[in-house]
C-alpha cells in the first residue's frame, strides 16, 4: 500500500501500533478499577478491599479485637491491613502491566506514564 514511500509505511504501522496501545491502556485502567485485592493483618482479624488502583474499598474488623485497653493495637492493625491491601494493588497493576506489554519489546521494568 505505501510501498513506494520510504520509512512512510513504517511511521503508518507505529502509529497503528501507538492507537492500539492506547485502546489497550484505557481498557486495563478500566479493568484495574474492577479488580479487588484483599489485604490482612492479625492473621485475618482485619482485612481491607481495595482496587488495583489502590482505591480502599472496604474495611472488615473482627468484633473480638475491640478491648478498649487494646486501642493502639486495633489502629495498627487497621493500618497493617490497609498498607498490605495497598501493596497488592500495587503488584496486581504492575503485573496487568507486564501482560500488556510484553509483545511490545519493552525492556523489562519500564514505566509507562500513569
Amino acid at each position: 500500500m505505501l510501498k513506494g514511500l520510504g520509512g512512510l509505511g513504517d511511521m503508518a504501522k507505529m502509529m497503528k501500533a501507538a492507537g492500539e496501545m492506547q485502546t489497550k491502556m484505557a481498557q486495563m485502567q478500566d479493568d484495574l478499577d474492577r479488580i479487588v485485592v484483599v489485604g490482612e493483618s492479625g492473621a485475618g482479624l482485619v482485612r481491607a478491599r481495595a482496587t488495583a488502583k489502590g482505591e480502599l474499598t472496604g474495611l472488615e474488623i473482627d468484633p473480638s479485637i475491640f478491648v478498649a485497653s487494646e486501642k493502639e493495637v486495633v489502629e495498627d492493625l487497621i493500618l497493617a491491613a490497609i498498607k498490605d491491601a495497598q501493596a497488592k494493588a500495587g503488584q496486581r497493576a504492575q503485573a496487568e502491566m507486564a501482560k500488556m506489554t510484553e509483545g511490545l519489546g519493552l525492556p523489562p521494568g519500564m514505566k509507562l506514564p500513569f
